[in-house]
C-alpha cells in the first residue's frame, strides 16, 4: 500500500528545512535524530510540535525533517514552518486552523547587513573624548 506523503519547505533566518509528513505513529526525526537530541532544548521541541498540537494530530503523523543553515533556534522555527506547510499540503482545509495562529507566515526578520564605517550592523566605533 502506497502511503500519502506531503511536503513543506520551512524557512527562518538563515535556516531552511525540508519536511515530509505522512500518516503514522507520531515518529518525529530531524536530520535522522530525535528532536530533543538534535535541538537540545525542551522549549524548541515544544515549538516544532505547535502545528501538530493545533491540529490535535500529535500521534497521527510521522515527520521527517532535513534542516541546514543557521543556528538551532532558527532551525526549530524553520521546521515548525515546514510542518505547518506540509499539513496544509496534506489537507487544504488545515489552512483555516493554522493560518490564524500565524504558523504559515514566514518570519521576515533577518540579520541586518554590516554598514560602512561601523564595526557591525549598528555597533559604532568606540568614541574617545581625548
Amino acid at each position: 500500500m502506497l502511503q500519502q506523503m506531503s511536503y513543506g519547505t520551512g524557512r527562518r533566518k538563515e535556516a531552511v528545512a525540508r519536511v515530509w509528513v505522512r500518516p503514522g505513529t507520531g515518529n518525529v526525526t530531524i536530520n535522522g535524530q530525535e528532536p530533543l537530541a538534535y535541538l537540545t532544548r525542551e522549549r524548541l521541541v515544544e515549538e516544532i510540535m505547535q502545528p501538530l498540537r493545533a491540529m490535535a494530530e500529535v500521534g497521527t503523523y510521522d515527520v521527517k525533517a532535513l534542516v541546514k543553515g543557521g543556528g538551532i533556534c532558527g532551525q526549530a522555527g524553520a521546521v515548525r514552518h515546514g510542518i505547518a506547510k506540509a499539513l496544509v499540503d496534506a489537507n487544504p482545509e488545515n489552512r483555516s486552523i493554522l493560518g490564524p495562529l500565524g504558523l504559515l507566515t514566514r518570519d521576515p526578520r533577518m540579520k541586518e547587513r554590516k554598514h560602512a564605517g561601523k564595526r557591525r550592523a549598528r555597533r559604532a566605533k568606540q568614541f574617545s573624548k581625548r
